[in-house]
């Protein structure tokens, strides 16, 4: 059995089954990536801990000794390179890993692996921190500031960037055409929230999207993404 015990965040998130992948998250954007790759990849057995981001919970020393950034979502392989346990923390990076390590959702062909790497940073570089900032500023407490040009400089990134991804995926089923990949999930999470839990769909044009709007419904369609997009289950208090 895998000994856990150089990891004090699985002293405070108790692994029932320690022979398996360990994920520490949230059913936040960032957090749902992994959980939609991992019931992709269907045959990688793994255990979820809710980590409470409302309780301030990564801030804790247990989280942080893992992820010094005290961000969801992170993981620990029991069964990492060498056979040795291994933790991981930045959502893309773990993307990478988990489709390296099963040799799904990734093309084996150097080219197309390397393009896929490059939407997933897309996403990381810039959806990600971009929506998110919509969010402050339209829907929580940023919207209190009178000084309106933030929330504009952001809309109209996000606009831009929607743009991006709505030329790209004229013609194309997936962001890499016919292939469904780990730069499909990373962005599935951000995307639905900017015209859904945010409410900023008005604001960022997105009844005049055509190609983004199918990708998603395509991509919330799948089974695999239904289950992850819930897991870990929310705490209720």
């Amino acid at each position: 059995m895998p000994d856990l015990s150089a990891f004090p965040i699985a002293q405070r998130w108790l692994a029932q089954h320690r022979d398996r992948l360990q994920l520490y998250s949230f059913p936040t954007p960032n957090g749902v990536k992994v959980s939609i790759a991992l019931e992709e990849i269907g045959d990688l057995p793994y255990e979820a801990h809710a980590v409470n981001i409302m309780k301030n919970e990564t801030f804790t020393s247990e989280f942080t000794a893992l992820n010094p950034n005290s961000k969801i979502p992170a993981i620990i392989d029991p069964n990492g390179p060498g056979g040795k346990p291994m933790g991981m923390f930045e959502s893309g990076a773990i993307l990478i890993y988990l489709a390296e390590k099963t040799g799904k959702l990734m093309s084996r062909d150097p080219v197309r692996r390397y393009e896929t790497m490059e939407w997933v940073f897309f996403q990381m570089a810039n959806v990600g921190p971009i929506f998110g900032q919509v969010g402050f500023f339209h829907k929580f407490a940023g919207k209190q500031i009178e000084d309106k040009r933030p929330l504009q400089r952001y809309v109209n990134e996000t606009k831009r960037l929607l743009g991006v991804m709505e030329a790209h995926l004229a013609g194309k089923q997936w962001i890499m055409g016919d292939e469904y990949t780990i730069a499909d999930i990373a962005h599935f999470g951000w995307v639905r929230t900017i015209n859904g839990f945010y409410e900023a769909g008005e604001l960022v044009e997105w009844s005049k999207l055509k190609n983004v709007p199918a990708w998603l419904e395509r991509g919330l369609a799948r089974p695999a993404v239904q289950r992850g997009l819930d897991i870990p289950k929310r705490p209720t208090a």
